[in-house]
């Protein structure tokens, strides 16, 4: 599919007039748990002309969307756009940052921000994006007597990535096995979800069975616990709006001035 890919990203390119600094998949791909019929979810940064950027008019469209067919789905956000985010901690673009499937890297502008990802990652902002992630895909699948198997993992992924945060203060990792391997012991209820894992990966129908009461009384007394925790961290971060500043004016000469 790389190949595709790149072809798509560099149609992009030419169609709106840009140039991508980076581009990774997203979704179950890159968390590690992909289905037989998953599609390729490409999420992608770009840069206008210089130009672009020098108007008295400031609500230009910052995201290229691509028409979702059966096997891609291809967007991106604008650098100024992603910047700001990135201020925020923005968990969506962080996991980016750390996709474990890299499709296109051009220039030095995701390096750079790898290197300022300390100094701007706030857990407070990431830690409620998961959990509310949790709270709700819970609430909404799991609940019942007969659930719908398969959305297991997008309840215990946000989990365990709140989890993370809480031990070591830092971006959790995009894989799933990685978050698995490094919080939880080996017992039963590893087992349970190692089991599950392998069974969605090896093309199960993971259709509406029985919900497992291990897997569920572990969220259930997870997330009131990860809320507490959230509580007790400081909202504020540093300001990092000159150095992102600074970022953007280098990617853009960078950029355009080759």
């Amino acid at each position: 599919m790389k190949p595709i890919i790149l072809q798509d990203l560099k149609r992009i390119e030419q169609e709106f007039d840009v140039k991508i600094v980076y581009a990774c998949e997203s979704g179950s791909r890159a968390w590690g748990f992909p289905s037989k019929d998953s599609d390729y979810d490409v999420r992608f940064i770009y840069v206008h002309k210089p130009e672009w950027y020098l108007s008295i008019d400031n609500n230009k469209r910052d995201v290229i969307e691509i028409p979702i067919n059966d096997l891609l789905d291809i967007n991106g956000w604008e650098i100024t756009k992603a910047l700001r985010l990135f201020r925020k901690s923005n968990p969506p673009l962080l996991e980016w940052m750390h996709s474990s499937i890299e499709y296109y890297t051009a220039y030095s502008t995701i390096h750079q921000m790898r290197k300022l990802e300390n100094s701007v990652f706030t857990p407070f902002s990431c830690i409620y994006h998961y959990l509310h992630m949790a709270k709700g895909n819970y609430r909404d699948y799991l609940q019942q007597n007969s659930v719908k198997i398969k959305k297991y993992f997008y309840v215990l992924r946000p989990v365990l990535a709140a989890k993370w945060i809480e031990r070591y203060s830092e971006v959790p990792p995009s894989e799933f096995q990685t978050l698995l391997a490094a919080l939880l012991s080996s017992g039963k209820l590893k087992g349970e979800i190692t089991t599950l894992l392998e069974r969605k990966m090896a093309g199960d129908e993971l259709d509406y069975e029985p919900r497992i009461h291990i897997i569920n009384q572990f969220i259930e007394s997870e997330i009131p616990r990860l809320e507490q925790y959230a509580k007790s961290l400081q909202k504020e971060a540093t300001d990092s709006t000159t150095d992102l500043n600074l970022l953007f004016r280098n990617t853009l000469r960078e950029v355009w001035e080759n």
